[in-house]
């Protein structure tokens, strides 16, 4: 018998069954105490299962043969429980099963059991009072909800199963033959908790199925046994606690199966997700988990005060199972809201959600698996020796030797050692993530005093221009009706920024070079963020995002901007490695794909939360190109690349969520194309840049106008509208055939004739200058060198030099007459000498020479094609190499200006040296 391995897999797993190394020997499985009682106790039983895992039709079947047998429904279950469990002990034990063996069939057990109590449980209720019926006159159903283990599928064999009991439509029930004996629903469901839990948690002769606990339903062992959703959603809504939210995201229905089957029961999905996923990244959890888990380290030591057996606790204790699992579940729930591809309930699927999101290194998710699996697979044997529910080691030395025997080491000392490796490596993951003081147990006198809300004490060690706003806010009435937690957390924050201003300004490259200025920034940013705790838990949790926001608040004034539109990006700040990382479009659409595989596996795949996960993911990474620009990790032309490339994965993205929205669509994908123009095509664009673009088809359907230009509508409001994330870009079609006055979308055999002068519709000068600067930036590879063969007779078709000259020194004048300078100012774009001399040079040679010089086509850019106008001997030696360099210089300028919101002009006589290389250049060319 063979099973996949599991990732993370310790030396002693194996991924397939092998049986002990001596067949002299007897199996290992013999020396568990349990399996001794239930081969004496079941001898005649032990054949129902067949060989090999047992799954649920194997319990079923067995199930269904005791029963034909004589036995009740309750002595059935119990039987099937232990045939299981022997069966178990023996695949693990003896044959190394993978720890999902175990995990799937206590599951399946558990999932089996639950659904044939749910039957049993309302077939007689039925018979005595009649189907508890909605208001439609349909049947009301119970829903089992399974919490914890036994929802993500990792029951252990000696588990207690955490249940809620839910029913879907309050109303009563149709009575019984005579329409008497009615009960209301909640009643009726209430009757029905109670024979389950006699069906499955009774403890018999033949002990239990399994232990049942409902302490995690709705006000705990307050609360009534079963609650309806619309109690539920009121309860979330009204009362829901932080550390419930960890308990619900493991929860799924595991009974009744024909509520499963048939999906009715997903509708819990849409009143538990916006519960345990905010919308927006939620650090305020991390104080709620470190409560929760200092209170589990409590209670774990005064259970082994006065027995130090107790200490060695394999879930509990320190690096144990359950900080593996916290740590999983707070990365989910902080950012499972925006990332919806984290939401999984298996913790091994979980991790390795994690790493392929970057939120936790590769090599550490596998060592936290590894350790998962090798905690939870010694959770099982010291179970497997009583049928006891302990994670606790055994302190007698047989049972210790025998179990590190069943985990593939030759004696204790080794199964230690690897045990305590485990353990150490989980808590050090676990403390760097959750970090936080360690709670006093030495004071007498109890906890400290809590720090002081006010922050007038801090007014002296503060410069005296982020003094009088901190002042200010001491008697702001927003700030004091914050709750005290809140602001204690910003005094926290406040002291740190102190902290922070001690540093002494510098002007070097990638230094802060006025500091009160970073921090007055930062009050600007935070002030209308008050409210929203997450923002400030964020920082209070993640010290080094604060000081890298300050860092970025000083560098420019725009990145202010940009935090106070996007406060959501800020978090993007939490990775030290964003700073020296590139944009990589094939990583952000997949992560895009990832998130809207997710979102239509919940249901929640809407058109507002696509357009939302667009724009979200789109600032987010828009933030991470100006992170690394104000750093100087990055040139301009980088920025103008990483900026380029990201447009381009936008509308490859937008446009494939678009199609499907289409109505009636004639095909499954669009023959379509979408040609760049301006920065766009030339690969420029900048922070604010919009989009000028021209949609083009390629489709003979009678139908094509139509749809397509219905399609362009659609794709044109998902990238224009704004919605609470913002909008992503400004779009401009005016390049299109004919301008404002033409078709929105056109095909491509019309788009060809109009640029190609065939017809009397055809394009003008400017719109083939325009061309130079063009690239297909979305469509099918056939489509694509359709429109570079376009381009390229464009460009190459014979014109009269002179005439052209003369059109583009005529457009360059209108240009500069509807941008007038004053004649003490340069300005480094519009101006004479200034950035557009050079690109309508470059137009100009382009569309003059490169027929006989095919090396100016390619759309490489400005720079570039200034160095191979030189080459081919189209400018005088040096002219093409000093216009490229004084360029770069003046799109730098141009660029830390505009991240500075300073004007782009400067004294006439700075840039002297730029604006002469200009000027030769045009002389060059144009005389």
């Amino acid at each position: 018998m063979t099973a996949s391995s599991q990732p993370g897999s310790t030396a002693a797993d194996s991924a397939t069954l092998r049986p002990p190394p001596s067949s002299d020997s007897p199996p290992l499985s013999a020396s568990s105490r349990f399996i001794q009682r239930l081969r004496r106790r079941y001898v005649a039983e032990l054949s129902l299962l067949p060989p090999g895992e047992p799954l649920r039709a194997q319990m079923a079947d067995a199930y269904r043969a005791l029963r034909a047998r004589g036995d009740s429904v309750a002595d059935a279950l119990r039987i099937v429980r232990q045939l299981v469990m022997e069966r178990l002990i023996t695949l693990d034990c003896d044959l190394q099963a993978p720890l999902a063996v175990v995990t799937t069939a206590v599951t399946q057990l558990a999932e089996f059991a639950l659904d044939v109590a749910c039957r049993e449980a309302c077939a007689e209720l039925d018979e005595a009072h009649g189907a508890p019926l909605a208001a439609d006159g349909r049947r009301a159903q119970l829903w089992v909800v399974g919490m914890g283990k036994l929802g993500a599928r990792e029951l252990n064999v000696s588990s207690d199963i955490d249940l809620i009991y839910l029913y879907d439509h309050d109303g009563e029930t149709a009575g019984n033959a005579e329409g008497r004996s009615r009960l209301a629903n909640q009643e009726y469901f209430a009757r029905a908790v109670k024979r389950i839990y006699a069906l499955v948690g009774d403890t018999t002769e033949h002990g239990f199925v399994f232990r049942v606990d409902l302490a995690l339903r709705p006000n705990g062992n307050s609360g009534p046994s079963v609650v309806s959703l619309d109690a539920l959603e009121e309860y979330f809504q009204v009362q829901g606690r932080e550390w419930e939210r960890f308990a619900w995201l493991k929860s799924r229905v595991v009974a009744p199966a024909a509520v499963v089957a048939d999906g009715s029961a997903q509708a819990l999905r849409s009143v538990v997700l916006p519960f345990v996923f905010r919308r927006y990244l939620d650090y305020s959890v991390f104080d709620s988990l470190r409560t929760l888990h200092r209170q589990i380290r409590e209670q774990a030591a005064r259970r082994s005060a006065g027995r130090p057996e107790r200490a060695n606790d394999v879930k509990l204790s320190r690096g144990g199972i359950r900080e593996i699992e916290f740590t999983v579940q707070l990365l989910q729930v902080v950012r499972g809201g925006q990332f919806p591809e984290l939401r999984t309930r298996p913790t091994l699927d979980a991790l390795q959600r994690l790493a392929r999101a970057g939120l936790m290194p590769q090599e550490a998710a596998d060592a936290l698996a590894s350790a998962y699996e090798f905690l939870r697979r010694v959770e099982h044997r010291i179970q497997y020796l009583d049928d006891q529910q302990t994670h606790v080691l055994p302190v007698n030395d047989d049972d210790l030797h025998w179990i590190a025997l069943t985990l593939g080491f030759p004696d204790c000392c080794a199964f230690l050692a690897q045990l305590d490796t485990h353990r150490e490596f989980v808590a050090q993951e676990f403390d760097k993530l959750l970090g936080g003081k360690k709670p006093c147990s030495g004071c007498k006198g109890g906890s400290s005093a809590p720090a002081p809300l006010d922050m007038s004490d801090l007014l002296e060690s503060l410069p005296a221009a982020f003094a009088a706003r901190i002042q200010a806010w001491n008697e702001n009435p927003r700030v004091l009706a914050l709750r005290d937690d809140t602001r204690a957390r910003l005094r926290q924050l406040v002291q740190r920024t102190a902290l922070w201003l001690r540093e002494p300004d510098s002007g070097a490259q990638g230094q802060i070079s006025r500091h009160v200025d970073a921090a007055l920034r930062w009050a600007d940013w935070i002030e209308p963020l008050l409210r929203r705790d997450s923002y400030i838990a964020l920082l209070v949790e993640r010290p080094a995002v604060q000081e890298r926001l300050l860092r970025l608040l000083g560098s420019a004034k725009w990145p202010a901007s940009y935090l106070m539109k996007h406060p959501g990006v800020i978090d993007e700040l939490a990775s030290s490695a964003m700073l020296s990382g590139r944009f990589v479009a094939a990583d952000f659409e997949r992560e895009l794909e990832d998130r809207h595989r997710s979102l239509t596996q919940t249901g929640e795949a809407d058109e507002e939360r696509l357009l939302n996960l667009l724009r979200h993911a789109h600032h987010a990474e828009l933030f991470r190109t100006l992170a690394r620009d104000v750093d100087g990790r990055i040139t301009v032309e980088q920025v103008a690349d990483d900026l380029s490339a990201l447009a381009d994965a936008v509308l490859r993205v937008t446009a494939r969520w678009c199609w499907p929205q289409v109505r009636n669509p004639h095909r499954d994908q669009p023959h379509f194309a979408i040609i760049g123009y301006g920065k766009l095509g030339g690969k420029e664009l900048g922070y604010g840049s919009d989009l000028d673009i021209v949609f083009v088809y390629d489709d003979e359907d009678e139908r094509a106008g139509e749809v397509y230009a219905a399609y362009v509508r659609k794709l044109i409001n998902w990238l224009t509208v704004k919605t609470r994330e913002g909008d992503l870009f400004e779009i401009d079609t005016a390049l299109r055939p004919n301008g404002n006055s033409g078709l929105l979308t056109t095909s491509f055999d019309a788009y060809e004739k109009y640029q190609l002068g065939r017809g009397s519709n055809t394009a003008w000068t400017w719109e083939h200058q325009a061309m130079t600067r063009a690239r297909c930036v979305l469509g099918e590879p056939a489509l694509g060198e359709r429109f570079d063969r376009i381009r390229e007779a464009v460009i190459t078709a014979p014109r009269d030099r002179e005439a052209l000259k003369a059109e583009i020194v005529a457009m360059r004048e209108k240009v500069r007459s509807a941008r007038p300078v004053r004649a003490e100012l340069f300005d480094v774009k519009h101006s004479t000498g200034g950035m557009v001399d050079a690109e309508f040079a470059v137009q100009f040679l382009v569309l003059s020479e490169a027929k006989a010089h095919p090396e100016l086509v390619p759309n490489v850019g400005n720079i570039a094609l200034l160095q191979r106008a030189e080459a081919a001997g189209l400018l005088p030696a040096g002219v093409g190499e000093a216009a490229a360099a004084a360029y770069r210089e003046l799109r730098r300028v141009q660029h830390r200006a505009r991240l500075n919101e300073e004007p782009t002009q400067v004294p006439a006589g700075t840039l002297a040296a730029e604006r002469e290389a200009m000027l030769a250049l045009w002389k060059a060319v144009f005389g």
